[in-house]
């Protein structure tokens, strides 16, 4: 190959020509520079050296006026910088070897042809032109540029190893980052097994080794969790993450935390360093592959849409960069000249029935380091080169960064419960979906998890069993099922035409019905003397469905008749003791004055207690001491004795605490009761004895209502012994705080966060009745 105008003992050169001579002979001006072909090439063999496949993704660069071509022993044989890491540059071609066809720095030809035969070599000389010298300030005043915008680089706490975000908004999250709110970015992240150094990959390819992302040769893991720092030349941001296959606890956790940033970036690099490509590596981006395309492609379309971006998120996965150093064995490709790595590394995955469809590209990239430190020159330009296609995925802003990251985490969180685990998977179905169990047949709930908060049900594939437990049978009308409408219907006590009491009088002669909102009442129980069938022979159909966790379940026990009596019972006697309080009370005060001994003080003048002086209030009960006849409170007459000198014995009765004191003074004979006085006071003992009579039966019959509002109760209501707090505000119940049912949800909640009334009609309740607040905000009929 000739290279030069010029003859070789002239060594001048003024023109570069083809150094290939595949075409043109070696007679045509040199267009192109290919790094890994190692010559300089004129337009017509650059195009056919580089038709196949394999040579397509060859470096390749335009040749500039006065250009100088780098020394090739320089850069060694497969990319491996030799010199250039010791000198610290890749340094510029002084001669050109026309027996060896290599380019040669002035170090490396005194080093390689010094001596021997190769001292006679004919060689051609290069004279650097002031542009190409001129070029080179440019390069070095770049790099040095380039250099400094990374020295104030560090890097942050992104998401900490329990999958909690450790920024506290997107403003804390772009001040961390400490870049432009509009400045638009891509994001290239990193995975790996543990101790494969990512975190050095990374430092050396974007910011020119400093630890930006920590290190160390200790045996724990440096990288927990995932961290991210900006990198200002390329305008991206840099994710770390935490590396597979370490001592770490959480590891579902994790692994569907790698998910999760896989799902933001644009690029990610596969760092290994294994001497051979192991199937985890395969089997690692088929799984991530499935469960993007299963899991993450509806929550980032989802994502768009609720957060209103201008910048879509791409529905398809980023690009893969595997970066594959190797130590002692050849890299991908070497020993099939004519096939590319990347059609290789397809047919593994084809052949481990992986299927990495969600990737955008799968690329290759492999240096085989024969003494440190790693090159990372080649897989520099390969990211860059990724990095500037925008045709699948367009930088976009921090704050969309960020918001898919938070979106991403507030759907997929969570404990996720080691027994339904299925390991044979990187990422099973559990890690992204909902943990709820059918507690009839025990499937799992198929929908992503934390459904529940944007309102949307449980659902499964798998069809339910019948459980008497549960009773998760649901009625459809059969009428309507026909016309092609499914129509759920419930059996209640009362049609929704009827009033309270009519449907309570109907109930009793013809039992429950079943009512359809378009057919009307299709049932009823006891609508003939005999001979009445089962509804599920002839107006309704039967379907099973899934009992989930926390839900009302399927109860089919709609019948309230019994409650509804005691509703209005007790609404009736609430009515008339509120309305009658004042009334009784007045006739009791007088009618106690009727009978009262004549040394008692008259209870209309009694307003306060004659010992502690305490005023007297509606409500309160006054008490006359036996002895001296005055008016006390319960607690200064909470005494008893004899009182035989006024006619109260030989048993104990009530007197106040001056009187129990003076137990000893003995009354004047002028003060003993006459006839008169001792019929009175035999009027009053018949009156306390008829009011303790008519109390313990009061109080005895107290405690069977609470058995018959228990057994009163629809069987959706939780029982009253359960019900401690409002299930709302939380307050305790007491005796001072009653406690009431929502009709609709049937849990305990207090007056002032259930005084709405609302019509149930799933529940049998047709009227206006008590629901709670929660229950009440529900739209559409309860």
């Amino acid at each position: 190959m000739s290279a030069h105008t010029q003859t070789a003992e002239k060594g001048q050169n003024t023109t570069l020509l083809c150094q290939e001579s595949y075409v043109c002979s070696g007679t045509d001006e040199a267009i192109f520079e290919c790094d890994e072909c190692r010559s300089l090439q004129c337009q017509r063999c650059e195009e056919e050296l580089h038709q196949p496949e394999r040579l397509r993704n060859h470096e390749r660069t335009r040749i500039r006026p006065g250009h100088v071509p780098y020394c090739d022993s320089c850069k060694g044989a497969n990319g491996n910088i030799m010199h250039a890491s010791m000198t610290g540059s890749r340094q510029i071609a002084a001669v050109r070897c026309q027996v060896c066809k290599i380019n040669l720095c002035v170090e490396c030809q005194k080093r390689t042809h010094a001596g021997g035969n190769r001292r006679k070599h004919p060689v051609t000389v290069y004279h650097a032109g002031k542009a190409q010298e001129q070029q080179e300030e440019e390069v070095m005043d770049e790099e040095t540029k380039r250099r400094k915008m990374t020295e104030k680089v560090v890097s942050f706490l992104l998401v900490d190893e329990t999958e909690e975000i450790q920024v506290r908004n997107e403003e804390d999250f772009i001040k961390k980052l400490d870049c432009s709110p509009d400045q638009h970015l891509k994001v290239v992240s990193i995975f790996g097994n543990t101790g494969d150094g990512k975190s050095h990959t990374l430092n050396h390819t974007f910011f020119y080794g400093r630890e930006v992302f920590k290190t160390s040769p200790a045996q724990e893991s440096c990288t927990v969790g995932v961290w991210a720092a900006y990198d200002p030349v390329r305008k991206v941001v840099v994710i770390d993450t935490e590396g597979l296959l370490g001592a770490t606890v959480n590891l579902s956790q994790r692994t569907r935390l790698l998910l999760k940033v896989l799902a933001i970036s644009d690029l990610v690099i596969y760092r290994t360093r294994a001497d051979r490509l192991h199937n985890d590596l395969f089997k690692f981006l088929g799984d991530a592959s499935e469960a993007y395309l299963k899991h993450f492609t509806k929550e980032l379309k989802a994502t768009t849409a609720r957060c209103g971006l201008d910048v879509p998120l791409s529905t398809l996965g980023p690009g893969v960069i595997i970066f594959h150093e190797t130590v002692y064995t050849k890299l991908l490709g070497s020993d099939h000249p004519s096939e590319v790595p990347e059609k290789l590394i397809q047919d593994r995955f084809r052949k481990l029935s992986c299927f990495p469809e969600a990737f955008s590209s799968i690329h290759y990239k492999g240096t085989r380091t024969y003494n440190p430190p790693t090159d990372f020159s080649g897989l520099r330009r390969a990211v860059e080169q990724q990095l500037e296609n925008n045709t699948t995925r367009s930088p976009r802003q921090p704050g969309v960064i960020y918001k898919a990251l938070k979106a991403l985490s507030d759907r997929f969180s969570g404990e996720i419960p080691d027994d339904q685990m299925a390991h044979s998977s990187f990422f099973p179905d559990e890690y992204f979906t909902c943990s709820s169990v059918c507690l009839s047949c025990g499937c799992g709930c198929k929908k992503s998890m934390n459904h529940a908060k944007e309102g949307v049900p449980h659902e499964s594939k798998s069809r339910c069993r019948y459980s008497h437990q549960y009773d998760n049978r649901v009625y459809t009308c059969k009428a309507c099922y026909e016309r092609g409408m499914e129509v759920s219907v419930v059996p209640k006590t009362s049609a929704s035409t009827d009033s309270p009491w009519l449907g309570l009088a109907k109930y009793a002669w013809s039992g429950y019905v079943i009512e359809c909102p378009n057919c009307g009442v299709v049932y009823r129980s006891r609508q003939y003397w005999f001979g009445n069938q089962d509804p599920v022979n002839t107006v309704v159909r039967t379907e099973i469905e899934h009992v989930w966790p926390g839900t009302d379940g399927f109860l089919k026990d709609n019948n309230n008749a019994a409650q509804r009596l005691l509703d209005g019972m007790n609404f009736m006697a609430q009515s008339v003791s509120e309305l009658s309080l004042g009334p009784t009370k007045a006739v009791t005060s007088w009618l106690t004055d009727q009978i009262a001994p004549a040394y008692w003080r008259p209870n209309s003048q009694i307003l306060s207690c004659n010992k502690c002086n305490t005023p007297f209030k509606d409500n309160d009960t006054k008490h006359h001491c036996r002895a001296c006849g005055e008016g006390f409170c319960d607690g200064c007459s909470s005494k008893t004795r004899p009182v035989p000198e006024r006619g109260w014995g030989p048993a104990p009765v009530r007197v106040c605490d001056n009187c129990y004191e003076n137990r000893g003074i003995q009354l004047d004979v002028a003060e003993l009761p006459s006839d008169e006085e001792g019929g009175t006071l035999i009027a009053r003992k018949v009156g306390e004895a008829v009011q303790n009579t008519l109390g313990a039966v009061v109080t005895a019959m107290d405690i069977p209502l609470g058995l018959v509002k228990d057994a009163a109760r629809p069987a959706y209501w939780v029982p009253d012994h359960e019900i401690l707090h409002c299930h709302n505000c939380r307050k305790e119940f007491s005796i001072k705080l009653s406690k009431h049912h929502c009709r609709a949800c049937g849990q305990g909640f207090c007056d002032e966060c259930s005084h709405d009334r609302r019509a149930v009609p799933s529940r049998g309740w047709d009227h206006p009745v008590r629901v709670c607040f929660n229950c009440n905000k529900k739209p559409g009929d309860l």
